[in-house]
């Protein structure tokens, strides 16, 4: 079936309406671009947090209290790793952790991640496409007083404490959008872009930086809707509301 309905995605925030978007247009006819600044190597793993919350959320089988993770996971792994001295400061669930350790033999056997991540949505039995916004490598950096971070070293270790004052995105200009990705912007047959109410500085624009797709987002020939995460002059969740302070941006919707 043709994909019709495009949307644009980060983490939690955008999970909860990609979940409702599933439920609302017909399911086949969705496909969701997700945000991949944020992926990371830690401990020899290829781990991708935005695209694995789409996958356990639209699966129904993620973390209902957190928004992130496998639902009833254990931490046998992260117990052994206090164990041992190593670092806990990213928490990945047994569950997850087996996925993680399946996406980093796939991704070094050939496999790209595009490949991936549909070979699971389809173990998962979602009907929607879920899609990574590019196969290479972009990073998002985050300029602080304390010098340059790593996104999750920003977001997770330092819990967004440090005052942002730039946020980059590494390798972004060498980097092409995913194939399917490209398709669907330049194919004219799309009915709506919707940009999920995601962080528009950590989960969007690391999407809009991949060259082509602002271009080809103007040129679809479909309207784009975003969906804003500031509601009364505050951000739903997360840093949203914080980092527009520190950037010197208006926080009001």
């Amino acid at each position: 079936m043709t994909v019709r309905y495009l949307a644009l995605s980060g983490g939690v925030g955008g999970a909860k309406l990609a979940f409702g978007l599933t439920h609302t247009l017909p399911a086949e006819e969705l496909a969701i671009v997700v945000n991949t600044g944020d992926d990371f190597e830690h401990l020899g793993l290829h781990v991708s947090p935005d695209l694995d919350t789409l996958v356990y959320t639209l699966a129904e089988i993620n973390n209902p209290t957190t928004g992130w993770g496998r639902e009833a996971d254990t931490w046998s792994f992260m117990g052994a790793l206090e164990e041992v001295g190593a670092p806990t400061w990213f928490r990945l669930g047994d569950k997850d952790l087996a996925l993680n350790v399946l996406r980093t033999h796939a991704l070094q056997s050939g496999s790209t991640l595009s490949e991936f991540t549909a070979d699971m949505a389809t173990r998962w039995k979602i009907p929607s496409r879920i899609i990574p916004m590019t196969n290479g490598t972009v990073r998002t950096v985050i300029e602080t007083e304390l010098g340059p971070l790593d996104f999750q070293d920003y977001f997770v270790r330092r819990r967004c404490e440090p005052v942002v004052q730039s946020i980059q995105f590494a390798g972004a200009t060498e980097a092409v959008p995913a194939t399917e990705f490209q398709e669907l912007i330049t194919a004219n047959s799309l009915a709506a872009v919707i940009i999920c109410p995601s962080n528009p500085y950590l989960s969007i624009d690391p999407i809009l930086s991949v060259p082509g797709i602002r271009d080809g987002l103007r040129k679809c020939g479909a309207p784009v809707v975003a969906v804003s995460p500031v509601v009364s002059g505050d951000s739903m969740k997360g840093p949203t509301a914080k980092i527009m302070h520190e950037l010197g941006i208006i926080c009001s919707a």
